[in-house]
């Protein structure tokens, strides 16, 4: 064969394999799929899915599993504990809706921008007692399971009872009370929790060792025990489980939680618990090339996703090729001038004012917004649009809105890093189960991660979350902090239908950074085909150019974090866009997803490779 001839075969395979089906040509990756056709069970530790894997084994659903699986990661601390709050979506079959979760604390009594200011904060305080709402996890999973599970509370807590009495320790957890052992021992009950070797050379756990919370354990056990009472009393599955949830907001639970959190200088009371509740909530929604996308209203960040999408479905990215310097700009702006919005005009939608929903999610808003994309170079002063005509109304907040800045707050004299190197990342962890009868479940648990103040002898580690409040208007006139209130949080469970069916369920930990690993992750599979492995995989970007959900809300603009494989020219071309460009190894997130073989009636999962996070499925 003459050297032409051979130059002819090899270019033909090549275009052969450049036209072959995607799913066909796969890239290695570096966990297999996981391929379920009567259920899936993915989070955030590998116990926590063998939890949802026993539920599924005695008979449960996908949110008898779900709640499993978050009492688990709750009783690991992975990164949130039993104080924490609990967001999720649910796709019930019966009826063919997506419905919305809502179990977020509240600030309690006394939390007030007087009250902190007069501490001389310009925020609420990252950690300890003055930082916690009211818990919400513990009810979130009590309604959920009372709403549209099977199993009783007491099948649903065994696994993590059995945690809570001794489970061996994983590094991860040891590494983190390890280094923030300070602050930890600040406050009495978390220092008898996390430092069982007192006076030792090793005063935390190691590695392995049993790790026992036996005030967890009780907590967990009254639950059960006030659901079995209610039981023999003839009450309904859902009544008796909704006895175990007032014990806790009403009863000898929320007394000792009180007690402990005034003693160490909390301001939650007795009626703050009292008058909390779940709610229950017609989730958001948009398009994109037809396919529906589903997340909580502007109490999260969630519709930032759906505005970058609105943008963005205007653009042919596919053309622009994938992860090539035009796409990474291209994305980028469109999440900055969704996250611009998101720092302006998310809060609290039980609270006036009344945030301009409709209009942030209009898609010829979206078109306007797309105008104002600087197509040559970063932005670093992005500023919040008016949503207000794209609903029939006028902007009540203009005057903030001209003086309004990216920058945000002043930047403190040590500054914060947000991101950085983590091949082990630790955060807010996410669950996602489905089942062969249809139910889809997607929840992103967080707050009370360590160091956490624990709440008396209840085991209960209390929120973080009540520095995601601003206590100016100027900052953002729907996000002061105000008792009552839900603070706008970063967390953000993702469900996708098409042609009416799940298509794609999906969420991840990471903060700010969640909205924009989610919206790159289902780029990746709606425009460049990939298996969902691969692009839970996907080495992704990461903007700071929006305000910081956490600590004193600093902005970072033109700060871009890159994969370490993003190839030199991209560098460059990025570079002279105005980036200042920073580079990880991983960078996935990481993610966990379910996507549905509607063809074949079987589910693909994901799982990514960037941390401890696991699947399961049958």
């Amino acid at each position: 064969m003459s050297r032409a001839q051979r130059r002819a075969v090899v270019i033909g395979v090549a275009v052969a394999i450049a036209m072959t089906p995607h799913h066909i040509t796969s890239a290695a990756t570096a966990k297999p799929p996981l391929h379920g056709r009567h259920w899936v069970a993915i989070t955030g530790k590998p116990l926590g899915a063998t939890a949802g894997a026993l539920i599924f084994a005695k008979g449960g659903n996908a949110v008898d599993a779900a709640c499993a699986m978050l009492a688990a990661t709750t009783t690991m601390w992975d990164t949130l504990s039993w104080g924490g709050e609990t967001q999720a979506l649910v796709y019930n079959p019966k009826t063919g809706k997506v419905i919305a979760v809502n179990a977020l604390g509240v600030a309690p009594t006394g939390a007030t921008p007087a009250f902190f200011k007069s501490k001389e904060m310009v925020a609420p305080p990252e950690f300890g007692p003055l930082a916690a709402v009211t818990p919400g996890t513990p009810g979130g999973l009590m309604v959920m399971l009372a709403e549209w599970g099977r199993l009783s509370l007491a099948d649903v807590l065994a696994p993590a009872i059995q945690m809570a009495d001794g489970y061996p320790i994983e590094a991860q957890l040891v590494r983190t009370i390890e280094r923030t052992r300070d602050r930890t021992r600040e406050w009495p009950y978390s220092k008898a929790v996390f430092f069982p070797h007192l006076g030792e050379t090793h005063e935390a756990p190691e590695p392995g060792e049993i790790f026992r919370q036996a005030d967890l354990a009780a907590t967990l056990r009254k639950l059960v025990e006030a659901e079995q009472g209610a039981l023999r009393a003839k009450k309904t599955r859902k009544e008796a489980i909704l006895a175990a949830y007032d014990r806790f907001y009403r009863g000898d639970i929320a007394d000792e939680l009180v007690r402990g959190m005034r003693e160490q200088g909390g301001l939650i009371t007795k009626e703050d618990l009292a008058s909390w509740k779940v709610r229950i909530e017609e989730p958001v929604h948009t398009t994109y090339k037809g396919i529906d996308v589903y997340k909580l209203n502007v109490w999260t960040q969630g519709p930032a996703m759906l505005q970058a999408l609105n943008i963005l479905e205007n653009v042919d990215l596919k053309a622009m090729g994938y992860n090539s310097a035009r796409y990474v700009h291209t994305v980028y702006q469109a999440m900055n001038l969704a996250f611009a919005d998101r720092d302006f005009y998310y809060g609290d939608i039980y609270f006036p004012p009344e945030e301009p929903v409709k209009g942030l999610l209009s898609k010829e808003y979206a078109k306007q917004r797309l105008a104002q994309l600087s197509a040559e170079r970063n932005d670093p002063d992005v500023r919040p649009g008016d949503p207000y005509p794209f609903q029939g109304g006028e902007n009540p907040y203009r005057d903030a809105l001209a003086a309004w800045r990216t920058t945000g707050a002043p930047k403190p004299k040590v500054m914060p890093r947000r991101g950085g190197e983590q091949d082990n990342p630790s955060g807010t962890t996410s669950i996602e189960a489905a089942d062969e009868e249809g139910w889809v479940v997607s929840v992103t648990p967080s707050g009370g991660w360590v160091p956490a103040v624990i709440a008396g002898h209840t085991g209960i580690g209390m929120s973080q979350r009540m520095q995601s409040f601003v206590l100016d208007a100027a900052d953002n006139p729907f996000n002061v902090i105000e008792p009552g209130k839900h603070p706008r949080v970063t967390l953000t469970p993702t469900l996708a239908l098409k042609d009416g069916k799940p298509f794609l369920a999906m969420a991840v930990q990471g903060g700010d950074t969640q909205d924009q690993n989610l919206l790159q992750c289902f780029l990746d599979v709606v425009e460049f085909g990939m298996t969902i492995q691969e692009a839970v995989e996907a080495p992704n970007f990461t903007s700071y150019q929006m305000r910081d959900s956490f600590g004193v809300h600093i902005s970072e603009p033109g700060r871009l974090t890159l994969n370490a494989s993003m190839p030199e020219w991209v560098r460059s071309e990025l570079q002279r866009m105005g980036y200042r460009l920073e580079y990880q190894r991983l960078t996935s997130g990481p993610i966990n997803a379910v996507l549905f073989d509607h063809k074949h009636g079987t589910f693909w999962g994901g799982s990514s490779n960037h941390g401890e996070d696991y699947g399961i499925a049958w």
